[in-house]
């Protein structure tokens, strides 16, 4: 007999508050995809924002569906006025009714009905609280999020104020309470998997990575003066300064025959001596231009017409500014860290991210019409494949099938299971919830 078919409940409160930016984060474009993928291949599933303090409730279907295509568009190419107006429209409908609580009671109807489900939170945002998820479960939902990295927790100093204790709850609630969890790389999980040893039998992890998704434009001719592209956030954990100072030196000792640099991103936190350098160097004025955060066709124009993609970073969960670059077949020069040589495999030329004078001597070499090692690498490109959202949710499908073989009415609690309605008595007052509660 076929299992019953499973239901999946995905929370977009994420989108909801990034939407109105020019270009998405990579956790942005995770959220997008599984919403563009829940709404494709689930008649069924169920999309959920959390209201002001901080519950889940139901967004009507047919707004969600015409907001994550119109939202998918606008971040591919820049809008025009009126498709902008509309995203707007349909954003604060949706914000309107998650943050006033309206779908909860529609959430305590899906909650009670029979059958399979699963609750998966794909952004780290939510898990900081709990109390919203043990709910969900106690309801009979297997809890799945996806952790994107541990940077916080491992790199504090890169991380801005209070961020690595907010992080460790996160990570502390998904100990507590996943019924297995995804992550985008087997260096991610390395990182994890320790922190899930809280109770006897640790959840499942999956490594999935992340598909790569941009817009097919075409070769452009050869620059007549060439240039790099380091593309992602401006914040410290990414190396900017690094580059800045190579540029400032190229400067003195070219001139303009120095190659060009784009720098494309949204400016971050404690960036302060970056942006000094891009708003008051004078030596990197003609030579350094700060983009900004621009569409995904203008990124792909961009790097297909770069000598390289520059990505010196200090620590990654996955990389996606590289596998993007190489999905386009265009070079790559990066740090030598586990999660990028998992992406990149042999094609890219790996840095230590410390070693000044080797980022030097590769990047006037890449920046030659003549370069070998450019030339290898371009080479090296064409056994290197592209990773897939197809092959991510075949993966996802599988693992979700696995982790809810029948509807579950249980909430893990400090270890201890506790069936719905009941307590335990190693379970503190308050925290075996029932499906129908008002919190809910």
């Amino acid at each position: 007999m076929a299992a019953d078919p499973i239901q999946v409940i995905l929370d977009i409160s994420r989108l909801l508050s990034n939407a109105d930016s020019k270009a998405p984060s990579g956790i942005d474009r995770v959220e997008l995809a599984y919403a563009h993928h829940f709404l494709n291949s689930q008649d069924h599933s169920v999309f959920v924002a959390q209201d002001m303090l901080g519950r889940f409730g139901v967004l009507p279907r047919p707004l969600v569906s015409a907001f994550i295509t119109a939202l998918g568009n606008a971040w591919t190419d820049t809008p025009s006025a009126s498709a902008a107006r509309r995203v707007r429209r349909m954003l604060l409908a949706l914000q309107a009714r998650a943050l006033s609580g309206i779908g909860r009671g529609p959430m305590r109807d899906v909650l009670a009905r029979p059958g399979r489900k699963a609750f998966l939170l794909v952004s780290h945002r939510a898990l900081e609280n709990a109390r919203p998820i043990e709910m969900m479960r106690a309801a009979g939902c297997a809890f799945v999020p996806l952790i994107h990295d541990l940077i916080p927790a491992t790199h504090p100093e890169y991380a801005r104020p209070r961020q690595p204790e907010r992080h460790m709850r996160r990570i502390g609630t998904t100990a507590a309470l996943a019924d297995a969890v995804i992550v985008n790389s087997a260096a991610t999980a390395a990182c994890l998997v320790p922190h899930l040893t809280t109770r006897g039998a640790p959840p499942p992890v999956l490594v999935a990575p992340l598909g790569i998704v941009l817009p097919d434009v075409p070769v452009p001719p050869i620059a007549l003066e060439p240039y790099f592209v380091a593309l992602g956030t401006i914040e410290p954990r990414k190396n900017h300064l690094l580059l800045l100072n190579l540029w400032r030196e190229f400067a003195v000792t070219l001139g303009p025959r120095a190659p060009r640099l784009l720098v494309v991103g949204r400016r971050g936190w404690e960036n302060e001596n970056v942006l000094d350098m891009l708003e008051r160097c004078s030596g990197l004025q003609g030579l350094v231009q700060e983009v900004g955060q621009v569409s995904d066709r203008t990124v792909a124009e961009l790097l297909r017409g770069a000598r390289a993609l520059l990505f010196p970073s200090f620590a990654e969960g996955f990389g996606l500014p590289l596998a993007e670059a190489l999905s386009l077949r265009v070079p790559a020069i990066c740090s030598d860290l586990p999660a990028l040589r998992e992406v990149g495999g042999a094609s890219p030329d790996y840095l230590d991210p410390l070693d000044g004078l080797g980022w030097r001597r590769a990047v006037l070499d890449y920046a030659r019409m003549n370069s070998q090692a450019r030339s290898a690498q371009i080479a090296r490109l064409q056994n290197w494949r592209v990773p897939t959202w197809a092959d991510h949710f075949s993966k996802v499908d599988a693992l979700l099938s696995h982790v809810t073989p029948h509807a579950r009415r249980t909430v893990l609690v400090s270890g201890e299971s506790v069936r719905r309605g009941q307590r335990s008595a190693e379970a503190p007052l308050g925290l075996a919830f029932r499906a129908d509660e008002p919190g809910l």
